[in-house]
């Protein structure tokens, strides 16, 4: 069976054939956010189009930024940053025009569930998975499925309170928030106060050898681990699956693992910590396995 797959992001969409566990024909083109939901979905259709002169897919499984209504295919809530999403019926706009079924999952989730079928959550019921990014996203895996929530937004770690210090919603919501200070974001927003010359996480870690530097990404681990905790104690996963280009530094992967074994009472510090496999994948591998499961099935 062959699968159209799309992983929607705010920077670039994502596409490939799903067929018998792997991915084939992946491409990516820049999403161009700023222009709107609407252009977005465009976007999402002519690339879809474009496979269908090749491939005779069965149906098609979307991950997408954004909460989202995984029955009715629509999105729930979107920040600005793809203007004008929050409510588009992607589901609907995509099986009327090609006429075959659809699944459209949130994009952290459809990452957790290509990692719960086919990477690092695979030989586990209980899991939670985190990705570091310019924010910081999460899903919930229990009994061997993917928790939801009563209203398709649970998974929101990066709005965990860490700092009430620093709370005021009225200003911003994510204030005081996990999210402020555990993001790639945080991170180089930190370092760039000492080094205007940084841009992204990258020029922070192939630096990371300057003390100040160094010092600036250890209370970023830190702040990392303060969330996991909590998760790791509300929970008691068996496994932690954390994703990002961030989690492939070795360093910081090892650093995570050693400050939860403080912070962890001791019945909880046998958790496995690991990262991600599938990578950039793991949306489009998740978001087929949602469409198999629950529309095809």
């Amino acid at each position: 069976m062959q699968i159209m797959t799309l992983d929607i992001g705010g920077t670039a969409i994502k596409s490939g054939i799903f067929c018998n566990g792997s991915l084939a024909d992946i491409r990516e083109i820049q999403t161009e956010a700023k222009k709107g939901g609407r252009h977005v979905v465009d976007l999402a259709v002519q690339t879809i189009r474009s496979y269908a002169a090749r491939h005779d897919f069965e149906g098609i499984g979307i991950s997408t930024a954004g909460q989202v209504d995984s029955v009715t295919g629509q999105i729930i809530y979107a920040n600005d940053n793809i203007p004008e999403y929050t409510g588009m019926k992607i589901k609907s706009i995509i099986e009327k025009e090609f006429g075959k079924p659809a699944a459209v999952l949130n994009d952290v989730n459809a990452a957790a569930l290509g990692e719960a079928r086919f990477g690092a959550g695979r030989d586990e019921k209980d899991f939670i998975c985190l990705t570091y990014g310019t924010g910081v996203g999460g899903a919930i895996f229990t009994g061997g499925k993917l928790y939801q929530g009563s209203s398709f937004s649970a998974g929101e770690f990066g709005a965990i309170v860490v700092h009430p210090e620093d709370r005021d919603p009225e200003r911003d919501i994510f204030s005081g928030c996990y999210e402020k200070y555990a993001s790639v974001t945080a991170l180089v927003r930190s370092v760039r106060k000492h080094h205007g010359d940084i841009t992204d996480g990258r020029d922070v870690f192939s630096r990371l050898g300057e003390p100040d530097i160094r010092e600036c990404v250890d209370r970023w681990i830190k702040e990392i681990v303060y969330g996991l905790t909590s998760l790791i104690h509300i929970f008691n996963p068996s496994c932690v699956i954390l994703g990002g280009g961030v989690m492939e530094q070795e360093y910081v992967l090892k650093a995570v693992r050693e400050l939860l074994g403080v912070h962890l009472m001791e019945s909880f510090r046998g958790i496995s910590v690991r990262r991600t496999v599938l990578g950039n994948c793991a949306g489009m591998a998740g978001a087929a396995a949602c469409l198999m499961e629950n529309v095809m099935e």
